[in-house]
Formats: structure tokens, sequence, C-alpha cells
């Protein structure tokens, strides 16, 4: 079931919001329109078992948007943004901007714990409502990031694959998002203003691209709200961490308190 893209700009977003009722917005997304995929490739802690996983049938196992009223609030920029980061990490083509982590709520932080649940090796597990995504490489640890998740309407649960990665991608809003908001470009190229930051994790069912991802971010201030057009997103810094461990295939398990689990793909 394809999405709409994520990464919009906030500004974007904040004038799109202002001139289409949320109610609008949200049917078209329930109606879960075909868009065509986008063009650019570009201390130990434990963890809580999660239980009693429902199941569905395997037709029926795709990534879904939650149609509920949307509750957004846009998040403005601080007026010291630039204070935000403190430095850069080595990276091609562009240096990594680094986050001034205190200004973040710890339990966005990245860190290594304890893995108790028995997710096999190479899995992601994005948690919507904690705004948290757990990597388990499988050797008994397990690595927690804070992320930003999509608004209520562009919230979705589910399980996919990552079918491709990308380093600084270029990043694409898909014809059904140029036609929702005529004042978007049609695209940008990779680097340090792109919406997709430094890396990104395409994620696919059945083969197929749902135009969700999993990307880095240039409004680090974002990190554990919900702000998004229904995509993931990370510091740069924790998003290439990622993306150095995670490998094609890896299984990824989208939950929302909303809705239990679709069974996996």
């Amino acid at each position: 079931m394809p999405f709409i893209d994520c990464g919009v700009p906030m500004p974007v977003l904040r004038v799109f919001l202002s001139l289409v009722a949320a109610s609008f917005i949200i049917g078209l997304v329930a109606a879960c329109q075909p868009i065509e995929a986008p063009e650019a490739d570009v201390p130990v802690k434990a963890i809580t078992k999660h239980k009693g996983k429902a199941s569905a049938p395997k037709a029926e196992a795709t990534a879904e948007v939650i149609p509920e009223e949307e509750t957004f609030s846009s998040v403005e920029p601080p007026a010291d943004a630039d204070a935000w980061y403190i430095g850069t990490k080595p990276d091609e083509p562009f240096d990594i901007p680094l986050v001034d982590r205190s200004r973040i709520d710890p339990q966005y932080n990245r860190v290594v714990l304890t893995a108790e649940d028995d997710e096999p090796a190479n899995t992601i597990v994005v948690d919507i409502d904690h705004r948290q995504l757990t990597y388990y490489p499988g050797d008994g640890s397990a690595i927690r990031y804070g992320i930003g998740v999509g608004r209520r309407g562009f919230s979705w649960r589910g399980n996919a694959q990552v079918g491709r990665k990308g380093v600084w991608p270029d990043w694409t809003p898909t014809k059904t998002m140029r036609e929702l908001i005529p004042n978007l470009p049609e695209g940008m190229a990779g680097g340090l203003d792109s919406p997709l930051g430094a890396r990104a994790l395409y994620l696919y069912q059945n083969g197929q691209d749902i135009l969700f991802r999993i990307h880095g971010t240039n409004e680090p201030w974002t990190i554990g709200e919900q702000v998004s057009s229904g995509c993931v997103r990370m510091l740069n810094e924790d998003v290439a961490d990622l993306y150095d461990r995670v490998a094609i295939g890896a299984k990824v398990i989208v939950r929302n308190s909303k809705y239990a689990t679709a069974q996996s793909n």
C-alpha cells in the first residue's frame, strides 16, 4: 500500500496546513491514493518484552495509515537553531553536523542495551508511541535511538524490509504531493539542506517500495515529536550509525498502540 512521501520541510507543511482543512488531509491519506515512487536513490539497560502480539491473515499484513483526527501542531525552529550544533563528523561528500545532545530529552539519546526481546539479528523495531527505534544486531545487545514520527493522520503500523539504502540521498516529492502542495519544489539534491538528511533506509513490502523512509533530519529539535508526513526521522549522526549496522533485507517492525502489529510478510 503506497504512502505519502516523507521529509517535507516544516515551513512548507505549515503553509499547507493553513490552506487545507485537516479533515480533507485525513480523507486523502485514509483513501490511500496511489502515488509514484520517488525518483531518487540515493550504562546498560534492559528492554521490556512486547507480549500479546496479535496476528493477522497474511493477505492483510500490510502497513496501514491510521484514519483518525489530526492532532498536529507545528514545531517552530528555535531562535538559536544554529546553537544546536557543536561541531562536525567527517563524512563524504558532506561532513555530518553534530548536535548538542544536552538540548534533547535524555530518553532520546542513543544507548546500548541488553536485548531481552528475542528478535532475530538485523531487525529494526520502531516504537511510534515512545518515539524510539531499536536495532537488534543479534549479539545479545540492542541499540536504541530517539526518533521523530508521523503526525496522527499520517501514522501507520506494520512490517516491512529495508529494500535499499542511500547516502546523502536526493529528495523527490511525488506527483500527488506536488498536486496537494503546489509550491513544493520538484526535488532537492542531497546535502545539508535536504529533508532526507545524511542517510535514508527505504522500506519495501513484497518487493515494492511503500514510500516510507527512516532518514536523517536537519531539524534536530523535532526528535521526540510527532511532526512528519509518516516517516521516521533521526539525528543525522544517529541515522549514519544505524545505516552502517543495517544490512539490506533487514526486517522492520512498526508498533503503534492503536493497532496490533501486523503479521510478518
